[in-house]
Order: C-alpha cells, then structure tokens, then sequence
C-alpha cells in the first residue's frame, strides 16, 4: 500500500461523549477491538467483553492506560451462555447506571465444503454469530425497553450474508440470519426509542483471519475490492461508530455495506 493510497485515522470528535457502551468480541486487533478503541476516543465509556480471558484482560489494560479506569471496564462473556449475556449488560447497567450503545461483533467462521461439514461444525458456527447475536440483542433491548430513554444496537453482518462465498454456508446462512435479526429487530423495538442496523464488511485484514484463510484467499478476496486492497478494522468501525451516533437518527433496520467488493 502507497502513502497516496493509505487510509487516514480520523481523531475523534466527542460524536459518543457521555454514553455507555457494550462490545462484544472486542479483545485483540479485530473489529471488535477497533470499535471499542474509537468509541473510547468519541468520548463513550466502554464495557468490552470476549471469551478469551486473557487476551480480554491484556487489551483492558492497554485501554485502561490509555483511557483511564472510570471509562474502561472488561467483563469475559461467551456468548452461547445465557446467563453469561445477561450478567454482562446488566454490569453495564450497574456500572454505569444506563446502556446506550450495543455492538454485537461475536461471531465464528470457518471453512468447509457442505458435504464435508458436520453437524457440529454447522451448530457451532450458527451458536455462536446468529444465536449469540439474538441472545445479546434480546438481552440489550429488554433493558432498553424497561429505561425507556432510547438506545442502538449494531450488528456484525457480513457481505457473504448476499453473495455466495464456496465452503461458507454455515457462515452464510448465520450472516443472512443476523441481517434478517437486525430487520426485525429494528422494527419491534422503534416504538421505544431503540435502532438497531448492521454493518456488512467485506475483508477487514487482522491477525486471526491470517490463522485461518490460506493465502491464496486472501489474495483472491483482495484483488475482488474496487480499492486494490482490503479494509482496516477501523474503518469498518468508523462506519459502527456512525450509526452510534446522532448522526444516524433517523437510520434503522438497515445493513450497511462496508465493502469495495465487487462481484
């Protein structure tokens, strides 16, 4: 990548001050963690979680450095545990007396022909990116709804949640199941104040994704993105802190494409 060609990281702008903040998957280089970076930097307070103890409680402290300890908390939350959902959005309750903003950024891939997967493969990956996204979304708009005063939920969608994507289908299926989730959603919970809209990004290069797609993927995904190069995971957050924002007031039920890809 060129310096011409070089994204800009954008300071922040106070667009979240005040508010609290839930991310889930937010521990480590991802989306997730990027995410909760800049809601930091907008002025939020944050509540990251992730089913990885460690790697949750390493990036709590680099931001807890950063940011100070009144507006950064970790709680680990694996989010196939009900009982574990609902303990992490009531500490943001607890905590900080109101939840403002969800972002449910959990999800699990993989890659496997559809006659070579198994049920457990199948499950598991559905467990984790759609049914953990319901429970998290169930659980943020219940306490919303009893508040009253209003909130957003964001989504982690994908790109192949539309286009067809070969060893995928369970990934697939469980994307276009979030997108569809985010539609509903936003429909049931307008009439007290809440949006609920997703972001689908195409490839957004972080270290894990390294460990589990072949170069030659990878390769193939990049030379598919109009720019000539994939996304960095924030500027896919950029576009999740967007529809945090007021700036978003009037957007809901929508999938928002973070993506250069074309067919």
């Amino acid at each position: 990548m060129t310096d011409v060609e070089r994204p800009v990281y954008e300071p922040g702008h106070g667009l979240l001050k005040g508010r609290t903040a839930v991310v889930t998957a937010a521990a480590g280089a991802g989306i997730g963690g990027a995410t909760a970076r800049r809601f930091l930097e907008e002025g939020a307070r944050v509540l990251v979680s992730d089913a990885h103890v460690r790697r949750l409680k390493e990036y709590e402290a680099e931001l807890t450095a950063e940011f100070g300890a009144d507006r950064v908390a970790a709680l680990p939350c694996d989010v196939t545990d009900e009982s574990q959902v609902r303990a992490l959005f009531e500490t943001a309750v607890r905590e900080h007396g109101r939840l403002d903003v969800v972002v449910n950024n959990a999800g699990l891939g993989g890659t496997s022909h559809l006659v070579e997967m198994s049920d457990e493969q199948w499950d598991r990956v559905l467990d984790v990116t759609l049914n953990g996204t319901f429970r998290c979304t169930r659980a943020a708009l219940r306490l919303m709804r009893e508040d009253g005063r209003g909130g957003v939920v964001v989504n982690n969608a994908s790109v192949v949640g539309w286009r067809a994507q070969a060893g995928q289908a369970h990934y697939a299926a469980a994307k276009a199941g979030v997108m569809a989730l985010t539609r509903c959603a936003a429909l049931e919970a307008a009439e007290y104040g809440v949006r609920v809209n997703a972001v689908a990004p195409s490839l957004a290069m972080h270290p894990h994704l390294v460990k589990v797609t072949t170069p030659e993927l990878l390769e193939e995904l990049t030379a598919r993105e109009a720019f000539g190069r994939y996304a960095e995971p924030w500027e896919v957050a950029n576009v999740i802190v967007f529809l945090a924002s007021g700036y978003s007031s009037y957007l809901t039920g929508e999938v928002v494409s973070v993506s250069s890809q074309h067919p």
